[in-house]
C-alpha cells in the first residue's frame, strides 16, 4: 500500500511549488528522506525550511485521521485540519518567511492532499 505522508507531501509539494520556491519538491523529498529515521516527529525536522513544514503537517494529519479512524468510520476534514492546527501551534514556531496566511494555505493543501491519498490508499486505487 502507498504510504499517504509521502504521496500527500508529494502532492502538496507539486500544488505549492512557485517561481519563488522552485526547489519545493527536492526540499519535500529530503524531509521524507530524514523522516525515514523517525516515526513520529514531534516538531518541524528544519524551523526553516517548507519542505519540513510540509512533511510534518502531512505526517501529523495521517497520525490524527489515522486515530481518528479508529472511533469513526469517515472522519471528517474539518476536525483532522482542526486537530492538525492545535498541534501544530503547541509545536515549534513556523517557518519564519511564511506568512500566516502562506502557512494556512501550506497546512490546508497539504491535509487535503494527504487525505486524498489515505482514501485513495484505503479504495485500492494507490
Amino acid at each position: 500500500m502507498a504510504n499517504p505522508v509521502e504521496l500527500g507531501a508529494r502532492a502538496a509539494a507539486q500544488r505549492l511549488t512557485t517561481p519563488h520556491s522552485p526547489h519545493l519538491a527536492s526540499d519535500v523529498e529530503a524531509a521524507l528522506h530524514a523522516r525515514q529515521s523517525t516515526t513520529r516527529p514531534e516538531q518541524y525536522l528544519d524551523p526553516i525550511s517548507l519542505g519540513a513544514l510540509i512533511v510534518s503537517v502531512a505526517s501529523l494529519a495521517w497520525t490524527v485521521y489515522s486515530d481518528l479512524k479508529k472511533q469513526t468510520s469517515a472522519p471528517h476534514r474539518d476536525v483532522i485540519t482542526r486537530h492538525v492546527r492545535i498541534r501544530l501551534d503547541q509545536s515549534e514556531a513556523p517557518p519564519q518567511a511564511l506568512s500566516s496566511a502562506d502557512r494556512d494555505r501550506y497546512i490546508d493543501i497539504t491535509i487535503e492532499e494527504t487525505l486524498n491519498a489515505a482514501q485513495d490508499s484505503a479504495s485500492g486505487q494507490g
